[in-house]
């Protein structure tokens, strides 16, 4: 049943984002001459309006191969290199901007369905800095060092990317604002910091915060993935905490196991949450300035937007035919990890 699920999983990402291409390509008149979900040999295809619909068989991934994409010489108004800059950024850009909007919509049905966590204090550790502090149960986290606090969960990830700094506290207790300077204290057996309070509690809302909060969720996951991106570049982050299509099967399989004796409900409330995870997790990792990416060639076509000159065609294929490559192997690097971890574990 996890493999059926994580197939579902990686279908609807791989549909909304190549959608998005799809769909901007074809409203900015670029032709499309191929619409793909997945690698390799067809398993089933159909033409229609133009454009090829495949689904292949390795499912991990898909493109959309529009008219002229690849830099082919081509004198049609309808080529990807032939159309105007504001309409191929916006084609390159829909793919990862899809992926937020699947995020979001996601999000509305799960924080309809179980509410958002605010960041209400619900009881507090004996000993700890925010007890000593002067912090109470009912009390509101309203910012950490000026930083807005929308959801409980950000509390724990600001202070997990700050290791150990003093924090201003802002909080509001019976429609009062109050603050204070707190040193979270490290935990050895967990090798967090925490202040010492509990909360985390779902609340439901009302429509308006259905949506508000269904924001703060997307963003929180998509600051999560930035902040992790960070920190592999610092070095913080192991080959461990990597994970690619096979690492990522696993994790849906563990989830479904965990949920199975809460019901089918929590089931699929629970595979809809770690969607919304990786599909603002795609979104941030396609925008990232680096060749084959969304984001890399999005940077080539605001050099050629800002300097009103077109970047030569081979170059660009040179610098994308070798992110590829580069791709691939982190991929296959990834994969071998995860299998060994799996089979270590």
């Amino acid at each position: 049943m996890q493999f059926i699920l994580f197939f579902i999983i990686l279908a609807a990402l791989i549909f909304f984002h190549e959608g998005g291409h799809f769909i901007i390509g074809k409203k900015c008149g670029i032709g499309v001459e191929e619409f793909n979900i997945g690698f390799g040999p067809k398993l089933f295809s159909r033409h229609y309006n133009g454009t090829d619909y495949n689904i292949r068989l390795i499912p991990f991934g898909g493109n959309c191969i529009f008219e002229g994409f690849d830099g082919e010489d081509s004198e049609s108004s309808s080529s990807f290199i032939n159309s105007p800059v504001w309409a191929r950024f916006s084609t390159v850009a829909a793919g990862p901007f899809m992926n937020f909007v699947l995020a979001f919509f996601l999000s509305l049905f799960v924080i309809g369905s179980v509410g958002y966590d605010p960041p209400v204090i619900s009881g507090l550790s004996e000993g700890f800095p925010a007890e000593e502090a002067g912090i109470l149960p009912g009390d509101e986290i309203i910012s950490l060092n000026g930083r807005r606090i929308s959801l409980y969960r950000d509390i724990s990830m600001y202070l997990y990317y700050n290791e150990g700094k003093s924090v201003k506290v802002c909080y509001k207790r019976d429609g009062l604002y109050y603050e204070t300077v707190m040193a979270p204290r490290y935990v050895e057996s967990a090798g967090r910091y925490y202040f010492g309070i509990l909360g985390g509690a779902r609340v439901k809302g009302n429509a308006l915060q259905t949506v508000r909060y269904s924001f703060s969720e997307v963003r929180y996951w998509v600051e999560m993935t930035v902040k992790s991106i960070l920190q592999a570049l610092r070095g913080k982050i192991s080959k461990d905490d990597l994970a690619g299509p096979v690492g990522v099967a696993d994790m849906v399989g563990d989830v479904y196991e965990e949920s199975k004796s809460e019901g089918v409900f929590f089931i699929w409330l629970n595979m809809l949450q770690l969607t919304i995870l990786l599909s603002a997790d795609l979104g941030v990792m396609n925008l990232l300035p680096f060749p084959a990416l969304d984001g890399g060639r999005l940077v080539f076509i605001l050099i050629e937007a800002i300097t009103g000159r077109n970047v030569d065609r081979r170059i660009e294929a040179g610098f994308h035919f070798f992110g590829m490559c580069c791709l691939l192997i982190l991929m296959m690097f990834v994969m071998y990890n995860d299998i060994a971890r799996i089979f270590a574990g």
